[in-house]
């Protein structure tokens, strides 16, 4: 479930901007592009096929050993702790928040947004709302599972799909990127209907796995405050 719902909201939210015309499909300068850098001697075609195969199973390795490191952080502790008081409601809110504002730095003062034309509000704001909403099932998924990796993989799988595959096979034709990737407002958006969908199976979570095989009790103590 962790690569395939990043997989979904993105074939999703990218479906429709190929076929309401807000972004061409596919994007012919990227497929040309991609024929020297695959070094087969095909055609672009062939280039893009080859390397849509490579990126979406070889290519999330490096994803996920650069990707641990932060979850390690947001998931591995910082959610745990807080849903034994908080439940996960106001969890997957607060933790979006500091993961949210963690990023601000980055998108204020350096090229982490340098592709994007839109102001740069409007890419804080979809940026935001798309945490926020990522949070709320990366949330779910972990104290479901009792397992980080949960976690990981989904953050690798989203930035995969979205940055690696999606993005780039879009065509600008005019205003765009106002559209895609986590700076536009399409993928926020259909990542918060899988978000509503995570937080209505909230109670599920009731019955899953302790976090560390000696733990007693069940979630439903830790989560009170839901």
């Amino acid at each position: 479930m962790s690569w395939f719902v990043p997989f979904a909201y993105a074939l999703i939210a990218y479906a429709i901007v190929w076929g309401s015309g807000l972004g061409g499909f596919p994007n012919h300068e990227f497929m040309q592009h991609l024929v020297p850098v695959m070094a087969l001697r095909a055609s672009p075609l062939t280039s893009t096929v080859v390397y849509l195969l490579l990126t979406a199973t070889y290519g999330i390795i490096p994803r996920l050993a650069s990707d641990l490191g932060e979850e390690m952080g947001w998931r591995g502790f910082l959610v745990p702790e807080l849903f034994k008081t908080m439940g996960y409601t106001k969890t997957s809110l607060l933790s979006a928040a500091a993961w949210a504002v963690w990023h601000f730095p980055v998108m204020l003062w350096s090229n982490y947004n340098s592709g994007s034309r839109e102001p740069l509000w409007f890419g804080m704001i979809c940026f935001t709302v798309a945490v926020i909403a990522d949070s709320f099932i990366l949330t779910w998924l972990r104290m479901k599972s009792g397992s980080l990796w949960t976690a990981v993989i989904l953050h690798s799988s989203h930035n995969l799909y979205i940055q690696s595959i999606c993005t780039p096979l879009t065509r600008d034709t005019g205003k765009t990127l106002w559209f895609i990737d986590e700076f536009g407002i399409v993928v926020p958006i259909v990542t918060v209907c899988f978000a509503i969908y995570f937080w209505r199976r909230r109670h599920e979570l009731d019955s899953a796995p302790p976090r560390h095989s000696g733990e007693q009790g069940s979630l439903r103590e830790l989560a009170l405050s839901r």
